[in-house]
């Protein structure tokens, strides 16, 4: 059963597919492109729309793969994510580099995000003021950010010319939640900007741990089903955990649809 959250006037999937190592990491890795390509196919049959890479990712192999695994299907009912490495901050190399990320997926870009932060703010506000300018061209649809804090949200919220920063996407689990801790989450809830989560299951941690998998009993689900739907429990929250296994992409998608009861949540709280 799919579950649908709203980023800018889209409706997108609560579980999404990320693709952070698919394709290699900081370096190309063709060694698993037909598993990648046939594991997104998969989510996507299943109804997940959110996919999100990076030109980072695989030096833009990512990037690659899922504009292959995206070919069959109708382009507009997908909604791609993308960002933007600091190296290419500043205003005509932030075009540049959303152009090859176009390339290389073979399609437009529904949201770009400014991958990092780094400390000269100049920088940061020229690149958005080129992604403006990329949505006015059409390459691009949206606007957000990864890994910006609540000042420094705050402070690119105000440097914007025509467009709104729709997503910030930071690490949140049941095991980090910083974003609570710190009110970005709250914050991010009353402007109505989606937070985007990744790393939502640790790496397979949260997936093991015993307490989760006891609550889940009492829903039939299992524990990593259990520490994604805590976090999508937020009406503003989607969460991207890693898309290469079709089984854990399966085993995502079954966590959504339902909602654990507000003791269980603080249950789960209790458990890492």
């Amino acid at each position: 059963m799919k579950d649908l959250k709203v980023i800018g006037n889209d409706k997108v999937t609560a579980i999404g597919m990320g693709t952070w190592g698919i394709g290699g990491k900081e370096i190309p890795d063709y060694s698993r492109d037909k598993e990648a390509v046939e594991a997104l196919r998969f989510g996507i049959e299943l109804g997940i729309n959110l996919i999100d890479t990076a030109e980072f990712y695989g030096a833009g192999h990512s990037e690659e793969l899922v504009g292959e695994a995206i070919k069959p299907y109708d382009r507009d009912e997908l909604f791609i994510v993308s960002k933007v490495w600091p190296t290419h901050f500043g205003y005509e190399s932030a075009k540049k580099a959303a152009r090859a990320s176009a390339k290389r997926l073979g399609t437009y870009i529904d949201l770009y995000l400014l991958h990092w932060p780094v400390s000269d703010f100049r920088k940061i506000e020229e690149t958005l003021h080129a992604l403006e300018d990329l949505v006015d061209e059409g390459l691009i649809r949206y606007i957000g950010v990864s890994n910006f804090d609540l000042e420094l949200l705050k402070r690119s919220q105000e440097a914007m010319r025509k467009y709104e920063i729709v997503v910030n996407q930071v690490k949140y689990s049941l095991m980090d939640r910083t974003a609570e801790e710190t009110g970005l989450l709250d914050y991010m809830k009353r402007e109505k900007i989606t937070l985007m989560a990744y790393t939502p299951l640790e790496k397979g941690i949260l997936a093991r741990n015993k307490c989760l998998a006891e609550i889940g009993k009492k829903y039939n689900k299992t524990a990593a089903q259990v520490a994604l739907n805590y976090l999508i429990w937020e009406e503003n929250v989607v969460a991207i955990p890693k898309a290469l296994k079709k089984e854990h992409i399966g085993e995502n998608f079954g966590a959504m649809g339902w909602r654990l009861s507000k003791e269980d949540r603080k249950k789960a709280r209790m458990c890492v």
